[in-house]
């Protein structure tokens, strides 16, 4: 069940300020290196040199393939606690009396994904106060810059008054040395999310992984559509591990299937992505759309319905945004899902550490997608939420719920 390359992350620019009980954003950005992939210039610039790497890992692959079918430890109905049997990780030598201080060096709250997250995680955090598990928990946010996440993680080591990291990598490689920093404080350092290249975190916590989530979408189009149709797929930045795998494993499925797909950088910026649709709308039939994340979803859809051309097969995300539009519009689609509940874990494996409690070296969540014939289901479950909100978020049983989630003031 462990992953090959382990714990990956990205990290960028400049110190930021200290936030107590504060937010970090969700999909990373590489220093201004957002812009066209395969398909045609017009982005915001050209692709960056980490997403020449070839993130294609077949073993990998094969593990998230199979996991896909997993049976998962533990209560279903807590899903943010559920894991994938395998190697464990003594935690006896943190056991430890009395609250402990947390220092959380976020990659930022800079899209909903991550917003719907870091809400998430506070909620857990009053919960674990109130039982005396964490005193609290100061927080940097890295404002999606690598540079800036470094330097965070130094000044948590230099400032010598945590108890336990928490890290949310912003990209992979940059990170692995300021993770490496973190460990060597003998503190338990959680990773989450996003991986970094070293194994020496006490716990890396995250749904199956990018792979799964590219077998699924890849496999979900491909089934729907003819050999020789085109695909859109719109991803969002190069170099960041999870992104690249979902791209990896959906390029080998399409090219096997004879779906022709052509990629592109958009920044999740719903004006680029009307106009690489647009473009493409206008050199010829467009039968699916594909993303990586589902930030710009909706955009993407309303190109379709301004240029009077037929809706799309496509996957997006379990946002309520596309999942309202999904609804409304009847689409082919399915939701994948890179669970958001994972917020919560990294501090209830915090209080697991705290009391010497075994815990899964690599902790792998559920990541089950969203299918047509539960979409209503998930609508009904997340009425009156807003645009931004994630339908599989996971915090119905923490305080201040619905209100917290339906007010969406980041913390």
């Amino acid at each position: 069940m462990m992953r090959n390359n382990s714990v990956r992350a990205i990290a960028l620019a400049a110190a930021l300020p200290l936030v107590a009980l504060t937010a970090c954003t969700t999909e990373p950005s590489v220093t201004q290196t957002t812009g066209a992939g395969t398909g045609s210039p017009g982005t915001n610039g050209a692709a960056s040199s980490p997403a020449s790497k070839d993130w294609f890992d077949q073993a990998l692959y094969d593990t998230q393939f199979k996991q896909r079918s997993a049976t998962f430890e533990g209560n279903p109905e807590q899903p943010y606690l559920q894991y994938i049997a395998g190697p464990m990780t003594d935690t006896s030598k943190y056991a430890a009396k009395g609250p402990k201080k947390v220092c959380f060096a976020n990659a930022s709250i800079s899209n909903p994904w991550r917003q719907t997250g870091w809400i998430t995680m506070n909620q857990q955090l009053k919960a674990l106060q109130s039982s005396g598990v964490i005193s609290g928990m100061e927080t940097r946010d890295a404002k999606d810059n690598d540079n800036t996440q470094i330097a965070d993680i130094d000044y948590f080591i230099a400032e010598g008054k945590c108890d336990a990291f928490v890290i949310s990598p912003n990209s992979t490689a940059a990170l692995t040395q300021a993770v490496e920093r973190a460990c060597q404080t003998g503190k338990p350092v959680v990773v989450f999310d996003r991986g970094v290249d070293t194994k020496c975190a006490t716990t890396f916590i995250h749904p199956i992984g990018g792979f799964a989530w590219g077998i699924d979408t890849a496999t979900f189009l491909s089934d729907k559509l003819q050999s020789g149709d085109k695909v859109v797929a719109l991803r969002i930045l190069p170099g960041v591990d999870v992104l690249e795998h979902r791209w990896a494993a959906a390029k080998k499925i399409f090219a096997e299937k004879g779906i022709q797909a052509k990629d592109y950088f958009t920044g999740a910026d719903p004006a680029e992505i009307k106009k690489i649709i647009s473009d493409e709308l206008a050199a010829g039939d467009v039968k699916g759309v594909w993303m990586d994340a589902g930030d710009g979803a909706v955009a993407a859809l309303e190109a379709f319905e301004d240029a009077g051309k037929p809706l799309p097969v496509m996957t997006g995300e379990d946002e309520m945004s596309f999942l309202t539009k999904w609804k409304q519009t009847g689409i082919t689609a399915m939701a994948p899902v890179y669970s958001n509940f994972q917020w919560r874990t990294p501090l209830l494996a915090l209080e697991k550490i705290f009391k010497g409690e075994q815990i899964p070296t690599e902790w792998v969540l559920p990541q089950k997608p969203i299918l047509a014939d539960e979409l209503d289901s998930w609508l009904q479950r997340n009425q009156g939420m807003p645009s931004g909100h994630y339908a599989k978020f996971g915090g119905e049983d923490l305080p201040g719920y619905p209100q917290v989630w339906q007010q969406r003031q980041m913390p």
